[in-house]
């Protein structure tokens, strides 16, 4: 068998997209995911190691997953295999893993949660015998669209979008070595070049996209030299494009001033940080993600309405579009700028998540254990369990945590908005259990 045999990424074709072009030979051209191929980091040293298990690349599109899989192939001398769970069915992966039997070899499979569970059983044995480094790539969360014996066997690695940095790096890097670009050179600033990176929103693929795209509409075959501006990014994008300041800052600019004017109960600023990311051609879903977000984060149970309201302006904004849905999500902020404000929730939950990683996995105390079979009731589970509404008040004095971790306390509402009933009615049961 050649190596890879079924891939044709080595080939830089003119007539493939430049996405295709620039897709890095090398491990050392690869841009981004510092956090895997980093010096020292899981990823590289596993390469350097030449000592790759199965693997589940997890993140958004145009991130790297397909590259990843090749360049492992490329580092250990493998054969690699390319397929997309879209295309194809169960009967052409044995087919592959058949005529490999000889030699080990990569199998890539794209969009690999879009294979049921009963076709993803047909990967385990290969898995477990080592015949195949299986290299799943998704966008979806692998712990619900991936069976729990691949999953077991697999090493799940996180992707995460690309930085602004990050692209313009690779914008550049395509402007500079591509073929086809550099056969009718063009000229485009450094801060175009950086809103471009902006517009990616962290896809390579989307910005190497936009940036072709421009290429076309300015090429010209008697001028010498054209030029990509910022009237031909926006009429390439399609969108009306933000002002962005030079360092590509103000993505991130404005939805700190949006959370920070809802937390300070400021209804004005937050409109207006609201209306400058609409109108500047920001994603409205990350606007709205924001404000689920901030609606536990920082409203939390001082008005529970607040998480339901969020929810309600994110899927009103989903089905109406814009520009109507933007009132959706401007009643949502101004009711979250005006709702009383607690981060209980958000303390507590650090402080719990602090223990559960840091301190032994306590067993379930057996009085509150379920009991489906005769054995589990033999053997005491759920002996001695109150029932609370058979006591007054349905309270009743009894230890729901850990032996171990007895006096722990984590919640402590405030006394503003909904949370002072939930303070009263804590205090109520801390007292009532006292008393018994």
């Amino acid at each position: 068998m050649e190596l890879f045999p079924d891939s044709d990424f080595s080939e830089k074709d003119s007539r493939k997209p430049l996405a295709d072009r620039m897709r890095p030979r090398r491990l050392e051209d690869y841009v981004g995911q510092e956090h895997l191929l980093g010096r020292g980091k899981l990823l590289r040293v596993l390469l350097e190691k030449k000592d790759v298990p199965s693997l589940i690349l997890w993140g958004p599109s145009g991130t790297g997953k397909t590259t990843i899989g090749w360049i492992i192939g490329k580092e250990l001398n493998l054969p690699f295999v390319s397929l997309s769970a879209v295309s194809i069915g169960v009967k052409e992966v044995k087919e592959v893993i058949q005529k490999a039997r000889s030699r080990k070899l990569i199998l890539f499979v794209d969009e690999f949660h879009r294979f049921n569970k009963l076709q993803q059983d047909t990967f385990l044995p290969h898995v477990e015998n080592g015949d195949i480094i299986l290299v799943g790539a998704t966008t979806e969360n692998p712990s619900f669209e991936v069976i729990s014996p691949l999953l077991s066997r697999m090493k799940v690695l996180t992707l995460n979008p690309l930085t602004a940095a990050d692209l313009v790096t690779i914008i550049k890097r395509a402007l500079r070595e591509d073929a086809e670009l550099r056969r009718s050179p063009v000229q485009i600033a450094d801060d175009v070049i950086e809103e471009l990176a902006l517009l990616a929103n962290g896809d390579a693929r989307k910005a190497l996209n936009l940036l072709e795209v421009c290429y076309r509409m300015v090429k010209s075959e008697t001028k010498s030299e054209q030029v990509i501006d910022r009237k031909v990014l926006k009429e390439g994008y399609q969108k009306n494009i933000a002002v962005y300041d030079k360092k590509g800052e103000m993505h991130y600019d404005l939805i700190s001033a949006f959370h920070k004017s809802m937390r300070g109960s400021d209804p004005d600023a937050s409109l207006y940080w609201l209306a400058r990311m609409l109108e500047g051609g920001e994603d409205p879903l990350f606007i709205a993600r924001r404000m689920v977000r901030f609606a536990s984060e920082d409203v939390g149970n001082a008005d529970p309405f607040a998480l339901t309201l969020s929810i309600s302006a994110m899927q009103a904004f989903n089905f109406i579009g814009p520009p109507e849905g933007y009132l959706a999500l401007a009643q949502a902020c101004l009711y979250l700028s005006l709702a009383e404000k607690s981060n209980a929730i958000y303390t507590a939950y650090n402080k719990v998540s602090s223990d559960v990683r840091n301190l032994p996995e306590y067993a379930v105390p057996m009085h509150i254990r379920n009991a489906p079979t005769k054995l589990m009731d033999e053997l005491g589970y759920g002996e001695g369990y109150l029932y609370p509404h058979d006591f007054e008040n349905a309270i009743v004095k009894q230890d729901y945590l850990p032996p171990e971790m007895r006096g722990k306390s984590y919640y402590h509402p405030t006394d503003r908005g909904h949370e002072n009933k939930l303070r009263e009615f804590m205090e109520k049961v801390r007292k009532i259990r006292d008393a018994t």
